[in-house]
């Protein structure tokens, strides 16, 4: 990680879970992380669990990934205040539990699905990517990705969230292409784990017995991704809890 010391990383949906974690090991590592969330108040308080040395490198800023235009005004702002960004973890993502994809007038809760899961990350990607590309930077671009983005599960009312992780495995594969045909050494990675114990995990009775991986777990494999040596790059990373059955 020491390539990483005093570059700036971005880390999307870190208001809490992953991103959140994601977060604070990114400033523990020596980054200069920019915390993009809906509740970016969220992210501030984040600096009083860790030490100030740590604290005073992490930053907030409010962004929708559903909306363009924020994802833009992010990026511009990030480039205007802090010179621009060098590694982007895309983990902002959303399941709407409510509904199936049959349920009447659920076209606002699925187009969310999508727009927050695909549409954000492509955005968010393009705009990294020119952050870099500006800079003549060798970044990375890592995706939180999902085990439903490569198998098919029967979970209760996941809709459309399993076809917005399989379109983040396709376009992980598609940017990968679309960075070596710029003649780029911008890496990007897919990192897949099965259920994680956060906030979108329903509360209830549902998943008591569920064997469940941790948000440090996953944040474990982002930093192992960022730190392999520039020759190297970690393509797909999929993580299970010991004893899950799917």
């Amino acid at each position: 990680m020491d390539r990483w010391i005093g570059k700036v990383a971005i880390v999307t949906g870190a208001s809490s879970g992953i991103g959140a974690t994601a977060v604070k090991a990114l400033a523990t590592a020596g980054t200069v992380v920019i915390g993009l969330a809906r509740r970016a108040e969220r992210v501030l308080e984040l600096k009083k669990s860790v030490p100030p040395e740590v604290a005073h490198r992490i930053h907030s800023h409010r962004c929708d990934v559903t909306s363009e235009q924020s994802i833009v005004d992010a990026f511009a702002l990030i480039d205007h205040q802090f010179g621009g960004v060098d590694v982007l973890i895309n983990n902002a993502g959303v399941s709407k539990l409510t509904c199936t994809l049959l349920t009447a007038g659920n076209g606002a809760d699925l187009r969310t699905v999508l727009d927050t899961n695909v549409m954000g990350l492509v955005l968010c990607s393009r705009e990294a990517f020119q952050s870099m590309k500006r800079r003549s930077i060798d970044g990375h671009i890592v995706n939180i990705n999902s085990i439903l983005g490569h198998k098919y599960i029967g979970f209760p009312n996941l809709n459309i969230y399993g076809a917005s992780k399989y379109a983040v495995t396709a376009i992980t594969e598609t940017l990968r292409n679309d960075l070596r045909n710029e003649g780029t050494r911008v890496k990007v990675t897919s990192i897949s784990p099965g259920i994680v114990r956060t906030e979108m995990v329903p509360e209830g009775d549902q998943f008591q017995d569920t064997p469940m991986l941790e948000a440090d777990d996953v944040v474990g494999a982002i930093l192992y991704a960022l730190g392999t040596p520039p020759h190297v790059q970690v393509h797909e990373v999929i993580i299970k809890p010991v004893g899950e059955m799917n």
